[in-house]
């Protein structure tokens, strides 16, 4: 764990605005699209989960390119309704876990139908919603940046934990 890294630059062409506050494990991307609000709430990466594989974790280069990033897509007509898409960003694309469809203003008492498990859907229809996270901006090159972002966001907070440790230690 590098303690002096500096914020990732984001990369020219990057159509997303980064909304990063300290102290919190999330990020928010957020952008415009044809008339939709895009919001994307990226959490930090967790290297100790139990359920890892044996290759996500750190390589002896303490390299997180194999980290999962979970990470969740929510997509907004005006005043309307939303898809939100639970995903997650792999070493090698992305992998949508589950996708909900949601009502602005859904009744107290109403249980919504969450829909199937994304994996039981038509091969031809996940592809399709594959390619509509893509031409929103949810890409590849969009998980590698957030890949060196988190990673980057990991080691801040960290020093920022360290610091009130340390600050409240002297009080």
């Amino acid at each position: 764990l590098c303690c002096f890294s500096q914020v990732v630059g984001t990369p020219s062409g990057f159509p997303f605005e980064v909304e990063d506050n300290p102290g919190t494990q999330t990020v928010t991307l957020t952008r415009e699209y044809n008339g939709e609000l895009i919001k994307v709430d990226v959490h930090m990466l967790d290297l100790n989960e139990d359920e890892q594989d044996e290759d996500e974790v750190e390589d002896n280069d303490g390299d997180n390119n194999n980290a999962r990033i979970p990470f969740v897509v929510t997509v907004s007509k005006k005043d309307g309704p939303s898809l939100e898409f639970s995903c997650t960003a792999l070493h090698d694309g992305i992998g949508i876990d589950s996708l909900s469809f949601r009502n602005p203003n859904p009744g107290d008492d109403e249980l919504a139908y969450e829909g199937p498990d994304f994996n039981d859907l038509d091969e031809n229809l996940q592809k399709g919603f594959y390619k509509y996270l893509e031409v929103r901006g949810i890409k590849p090159s969009t998980t590698n940046y957030l890949r060196e972002y988190m990673a980057d966001k990991d080691n801040r907070e960290y020093l920022l934990w360290l610091k009130n440790l340390k600050k409240f230690v002297e009080e």
